[in-house]
């Protein structure tokens, strides 16, 4: 008896080391609700979830488990791009890439080569910023008939808040001499009074509702390649800032056959015509965290690229001009108390400080009649703040959501579009922080690169990739280098009710880590945007090893 409870034992010990998953031999980082950061040289997994992090004793304590090295690389935990849009991205990696491009010449013979390539159907690009060309001025649809004038073409400026499209589109679209520009648009006309072929916010869809949708297999194959791309870059979460309804049934039904690439927290997009269902439907959370929907996003006004973006005072480029506000407030308000009355956040774009005064103003009169207030809504973007609303954040609970990079890619043509009494309180990082506010931090993919290292380094340094301006462009919103992990990481999962489930490597919380080629702490700055992530792990299980 006493050798068959032997036997039993040990076979039990055995088969409970068994589940255990041990990296040793790493050089490692994580914050922690406490505050502080964390060193660690092992990490203890089972059943997918963090048990302990230690040093090399730890391994003493489960001797029955073959231990992985990680061959002295940095781990941190995986990081969370809290504004992305998966499948644009997706559908960004086939598509015409105009990115960097620095002339409408150089447009022409990227559109000449892809549409040789592409030969049939409409040719859809994204990435062209005018304000980078000489002369930095909109162009026309009869610049892009001289490369393709027997194809409709639309190519979606990088901010995804214009579109630029030859007269074959315009011809498809049934656009007239006399098309009105809608509310919360503008359609860009020619001196003869002619559009020009530049349609800008709300205006896009009456060329783009002629688009064909894509199929479900488009969108799948979409996701599986903003997936692939994520992983590689150490991105374990992604919130989705928007979608449809057919991304909603999509990736419900990728989380029922637990075949997500990575975790996503979506927003529903307000200005979907089957909004109300979505939400009637309720708060979709899946059993393992790869897939949260309670959100809604909302756009209150445009972008500052393409004077979109709603300002207290004029353009300093085009007196007279003060924005679009996309939606006034009565609907603002109508489209969070909607929101917040079936139990989801209301999480809205406002991107000129007049546009996030009347956001705040709405949040305010909403949680007043209605509640809402501890839903953790958000303000994506909140680029321009005037510096008295900065409090506001606090004391509404209103989470700024921000993406450093779009500083450093933005501060040229701010200073242009924007008297100095404007920028005070512009890309505001550390200001907020000092309020109590936490900052969540993304890219906005594929308006930017979804590189996370991109961001960090723009959080850290206010600078661009060539190092200027040396010290940073006003430098006083800088980040530490400790400020900016936590915004990549556990203020990003604050900001998706996930604190207590992702964000950082502590007992009980998902094991998502990377595994880098330096170490981020100790490295110079200048090699941050040459980090290298080498392993990707999601629930414990390995995503992605660079080949």
């Amino acid at each position: 008896m006493k050798k068959l409870l032997l036997f039993w034992l040990l076979a039990t010990s055995h088969w409970c080391y068994a589940q255990f998953t041990i990296i040793h031999n790493v050089n490692g980082y994580t914050p922690t609700r406490e505050g502080a950061i964390k060193q660690f040289s092992t990490l203890v997994i089972k059943d997918g979830k963090v048990v302990k992090t230690g040093d090399e004793s730890t391994l003493k304590q489960y001797p029955q488990t073959s231990p992985i090295d990680g061959q002295g690389l940095t781990m941190l935990p995986g990081l969370i791009d809290a504004h992305g849009h998966i499948i644009g991205l997706g559908q960004n990696l086939s598509q015409l890439d105009l990115r960097n491009s620095l002339s409408v010449g150089e447009v022409g013979k990227k559109l000449t080569s892809y549409a040789q390539e592409n030969p049939k159907g409409w040719i859809l690009g994204r990435g062209w910023d005018q304000s980078k060309w000489t002369p930095s001025t909109f162009p026309t649809a009869a610049d892009l008939d001289k490369y393709v004038a027997n194809r409709p073409v639309v190519l979606t400026r990088v901010d995804g808040h214009a579109i630029w499209v030859n007269s074959k589109a315009m011809e498809l679209a049934g656009i007239t001499p006399t098309i009105t520009s809608p509310s919360g648009g503008e359609v860009i006309r020619l001196q003869s009074g002619h559009p020009s072929g530049i349609f800008i916010d709300k205006a896009e869809l009456l060329v783009t509702k002629h688009i064909p949708s894509p199929s479900q297999h488009q969108v799948n194959k979409a996701l599986d390649a903003a997936g692939h791309h994520l992983l590689s870059l150490g991105i374990t979460s992604v919130h989705d800032a928007g979608i449809n309804y057919t991304t909603w049934q999509l990736y419900k039904q990728r989380a029922k056959q637990k075949s997500l690439p990575l975790r996503i927290y979506a927003m529903l997009s307000a200005s979907d015509a089957q909004l109300s269902t979505m939400l009637k439907a309720g708060i979709y959370k899946e059993q393992n965290d790869y897939l949260s929907i309670r959100s809604v996003k909302i756009y209150a006004d445009g972008a500052l690229g393409s004077r979109g973006a709603a300002l207290i005072e004029d353009y300093k480029d085009r007196p007279g001009y003060r924005g679009l506000m996309l939606e006034q407030q009565p609907n603002l308000e109508a489209l969070i108390t909607k929101s917040v009355k079936h139990g989801f956040s209301a999480h809205t774009h406002a991107i000129g400080d007049r546009a996030n005064r009347i956001v705040l103003d709405s949040y305010q009169n909403v949680f007043q009649q209605t509640g809402g207030k501890l839903l953790r809504n958000r303000i994506e973007h909140a680029q321009l703040v005037d510096v008295a609303d900065i409090p506001r954040f606090k004391t509404l609970q209103i989470i700024p959501s921000m993406q450093p990079v779009h500083a450093t890619s933005d501060m040229h043509m701010a200073e242009k579009r924007l008297a100095q009494p404007q920028l005070r309180g512009a890309y505001a990082w550390q200001s907020f922080i000092q309020h109590g506010v936490k900052v969540a931090a993304g890219s906005d993919f594929p308006v930017e690169l979804a590189n996370p290292f991109d961001g960090l380094y723009a959080a850290i340094t206010r600078m661009d990739k060539k190092a200027q301006p040396a010290g940073g462009w006003r430098p006083a919103e800088r980040l530490t280098k400790q400020q900016a992990l936590q915004a990549f990481t556990l203020d990003a999962a604050y900001a998706a009710f996930q604190e207590f489930k992702l964000g950082s490597l502590e007992h009980g919380k998902w094991a998502d880590f990377i595994l880098l080629d330096q170490d981020y702490f100790k490295a110079d700055i200048d090699a941050l945007l040459n980090t290298q992530v080498q392993q990707t792990w999601i629930a414990g299980e390995r995503k992605f090893v660079r080949p």
